[in-house]
């Protein structure tokens, strides 16, 4: 049995989920409402205020699919109630961003800013110019953004100059030395 599949889900005052026959789960809460398609190999039930996931047989895609689904129905019912958020950083002399009605302006040391259109659902807020708060209710999306921005400009192990994220921890490397 999957440790994770088998922890019940709580639902909090507030959020509403409805199954439908073809195991589209829809949450709704204070933040806004998710939908996700559950695999057909599990049974998704609410009893009271409790939401349990289980599996129809002992297959190695049933077993697979239990944990993930859980997972993601547990982090729809975070997102609709709290909601998540990322936090960016960015290291350099010269790099800045800046918010532009919905668009994220970067400047990374290129010869052209960047401009990053919010994707629907997903707001980014700029609190200095070196970082970036990245929120939404769904939390592959603010994941995504977030993945998205980084990319721009990964950090890099020498001088840890880029865009990382605010608890990323950048290894760094040793320089050239010199001859001797």
């Amino acid at each position: 049995m999957s440790r994770i599949g088998k922890m019940p889900v709580s639902l909090p005052a507030g959020v509403e989920v409805k199954v439908s026959d073809n195991n589209l789960v829809t949450v709704k809460g204070p933040k806004g409402e998710l939908q996700e398609q559950i695999g057909r190999l599990i049974k998704v039930e609410i009893k009271e205020d409790v939401l349990s996931v289980t599996r129809d047989s002992d297959s190695k895609d049933a077993r697979s699919a239990h944990g993930l689904s859980r997972s993601l129905i547990n982090n729809m019912v975070l997102g609709v109630t709290t909601g998540f958020e990322k936090k960016l950083n960015l290291v350099g002399v010269g790099y800045k961003s800046e918010k532009r009605e919905n668009v994220l302006v970067l400047n990374l040391g290129y010869s052209h800013p960047i401009h990053m259109p919010d994707p629907a659902g997903i707001e980014t807020q700029v609190n200095s110019p070196t970082e970036i708060i990245v929120r939404g209710i769904s939390k592959e999306l603010v994941g995504n953004h977030a993945a998205n921005i980084r990319k721009q400009r990964p950090p890099e192990p020498y001088k840890g100059k880029g865009v990382k994220y605010s608890d990323e921890v950048i290894l760094r490397k040793e320089g050239k030395t010199g001859k001797k």
